[in-house]
């Protein structure tokens, strides 16, 4: 029986895993099973993160909303209510774009909100 060379196919996958974690510091950019267990990790923590930057964006729109709203004298759990009662459908995100870079329009909404606000503070006395 002949004997087969396996060379070529094991640099050649070798090759791309080094080539992939060239970036990565020390021996994870140099050695083949350093460089494999890293690549690996980072796969595995590149999916996670995909999932965790939309909670991360979302509170940061809610914390910006938020500050923009307490400048009125208003919480955000509040303002969010006075939002879904008058039936006005904005998400966090352009809430958060409006109230940074144009809050002349974002007092605007709040004062279209103002008398759904009123009558709930007169429900509650």
């Amino acid at each position: 029986m002949t004997r087969v060379k396996r060379g070529i196919v094991a640099r050649k996958r070798r090759k791309k895993i080094l080539n992939i974690t060239k970036g990565f510091r020390g021996a994870a950019s140099k050695l083949f099973r350093t460089a494999n267990q890293r690549y690996m990790k980072a796969l595995k923590l590149s999916f996670v993160n995909r999932r965790k930057k939309k909670r991360d964006f979302r509170r940061l729109w809610i914390t910006r909303v938020n500050a923009a709203v307490r400048t009125n004298g208003l919480s955000y759990n509040e303002f969010i209510f006075a939002l879904k009662t008058c039936n006005i459908q904005l998400n966090r995100k352009v809430l958060s774009q409006i109230s940074i870079c144009d809050p002349q329009t974002f007092s605007i909404l709040y004062q279209t909100l103002q008398p759904m606000l009123i009558k709930k503070l007169n429900k509650n006395i």
